[in-house]
């Protein structure tokens, strides 16, 4: 808290009243009665600090609520421990300390800083303890100058997250612009200033100028516009100027549509806006920014004398790397022609050895060496050929040996394979003739022309035949005497 209380009650309660409704910008709840004199007062009109004080706080608290337009200064919140917000709020000639409790504080959607321009509503208090006066904050929002400064900042942090002002996205701007594009007011002074610096920093830049509004209504419209027009032309960058100004005249350039337009433009966008300290949305967006327009102008057109060191460098440079590169063409030639030397040496001893091999040859110390090695091959060959035939026979011969031996003992296997096995199977028919079980004393009945194995194959009174081993017995069937399962 600032000051401390300092009021002079020698008036009347009227004139009191009178003179606090000095605090008061904006509509004001009705003035309270006058307040009572503590009753207790001394026989001399002396009161004591603590009823003073009360006295003052009932006042105060009597002036009601009142709207107020400033500007914070001195602010120092929320507190550690309270939460609490505690600073000033000021204008050209007054300033009054304000107290924002930590509920108010929290629900305040604006970002509270020094600077910020804003509208409070509220009501004096005072403090007992320390006989201090404070306005006491209900409500807060910013206003004015301020209010745009918020809007401007949360724009900038979207486009931020958008990554539009990241450095990785801006375009390269060339050393030496041959032809550029202005973009600005064609009626105002700074496209004579540009035209100016050009003139006396390099007049070989050749300029193209469209003219846009900047400032009002219809200026974010036309220099969207003139960007895009600037997208079809044979120019190396574009410069985006404007002179100075307040902040709301400079606020087209803090429009979201220019921002967007300066980051989609295929060409790189050289910013000049206002004065030094004059920082907007589209100088961040830009790929370079510059304080005002000359410095712009200035910083895609170096001087005569700039482009003289330059190109004297860079011919310096170029020296340099060519006596490099002659050096090195050098050592790569003596190296090469060191390793085709080589090559070629030892390509002629490889040479050298087979003509020497070949000297040596037998068939040009020999006229009929040729003929020789093929008569011994001749004779080898024979001599491996009549050997291997010998072998061939004899092994022949051995196999039919062996085969005759196994053909004249095949036909008394076979036939004594062939009587064991008729042998098996006469002895298997003698088991089962019909003839041969009849002899055991068995007979086989029968009854029109077929066997009979069972009782109910027959009736009684049918003739059946009885077939033995010597004979037939024709007979009738007196009695069916069944066979019962036990």
């Amino acid at each position: 808290m600032q000051g401390s209380l300092n009021l002079d009650f020698s008036s009347s309660p009227e004139e009191n009243d009178s003179s606090s409704a000095l605090f008061a910008s904006g509509a004001a709840s009705a003035p309270a009665a006058p307040a009572e004199k503590p009753s207790d007062k001394k026989a001399d009109g002396a009161y004591s600090v603590s009823e003073i004080v009360n006295l003052a706080k009932r006042s105060v608290s009597g002036l009601g609520t009142f709207k107020v337009v400033g500007e914070i200064s001195g602010f120092r919140g929320p507190h550690a421990r309270s939460g609490h917000a505690y600073f000033s709020i000021k204008d050209e000639e007054s300033a009054m300390d304000v107290i924002m409790w930590r509920c108010v504080l929290n629900a305040c959607e604006a970002p509270i800083k020094d600077g910020l321009q804003v509208e409070v509503i509220g009501s004096f208090d005072v403090y007992a303890a320390s006989g201090r006066l404070s306005f006491i904050i209900k409500k807060l929002t910013v206003a004015g100058e301020g209010l745009l400064r918020q809007q401007v900042a949360e724009l900038a942090r979207k486009l931020q997250v958008e990554g539009l002002m990241a450095e990785e996205r801006k375009k390269l701007i060339p050393y030496f612009c041959e032809k550029i594009c202005v973009i600005t007011s064609l009626s105002g002074a700074v496209i004579d200033d540009v035209k100016k610096t050009l003139a006396r920093r390099n007049p070989l830049v050749k300029i193209l100028a469209i003219g846009a509004s900047v400032q009002g209504a219809a200026a974010a419209p036309e220099i969207i516009e003139a960007l895009r027009r600037a997208q079809s032309l044979s120019v190396d960058a574009i410069l985006l100027v404007r002179g100075g100004g307040s902040f709301e005249d400079l606020m087209v350039f803090n429009d979201e549509g220019v921002a967007r337009a300066i980051a989609a433009s295929k060409l790189p966008v050289v910013t000049g806006i206002g004065h030094e300290p004059d920082i907007s949305i589209a100088d961040m967006v830009a790929d370079r920014s510059m304080s005002t327009p000359t410095a712009a102008a200035e910083s895609i057109a170096p001087a005569k004398e700039d482009l003289f060191q330059y190109i004297s460098n860079e011919k310096a440079k170029a020296d340099k790397a060519f006596v490099r590169f002659m050096a090195e063409i050098s050592s790569s030639l003596e190296t090469s022609l060191r390793l085709a030397t080589s090559a070629l040496e030892a390509k002629i001893f490889s040479m050298k050895e087979k003509v020497q091999s070949f000297a040596k040859a037998g068939v040009l110390t020999d006229p009929f060496y040729n003929l020789n090695m093929r008569k011994a091959t001749l004779e080898q060959t024979s001599e491996r050929l009549l050997v291997a035939g010998d072998t061939f026979l004899r092994k022949d011969r051995v196999a039919l040996e062996n085969l005759s031996a196994r053909l004249v003992r095949l036909p008394s296997t076979l036939v004594r394979s062939s009587s064991e096995k008729i042998a098996r199977l006469t002895q298997t028919l003698n088991a089962l003739n019909p003839e041969n079980v009849l002899q055991r004393g068995y007979a086989i009945v029968s009854a029109g022309g077929k066997a009979i194995s069972q009782v109910d194959a027959v009736n009684v009174g049918q003739e059946i035949t009885v077939l033995l081993q010597d004979g037939k017995l024709k007979a009738d069937v007196v009695a069916k005497d069944e066979k019962k399962e036990s």
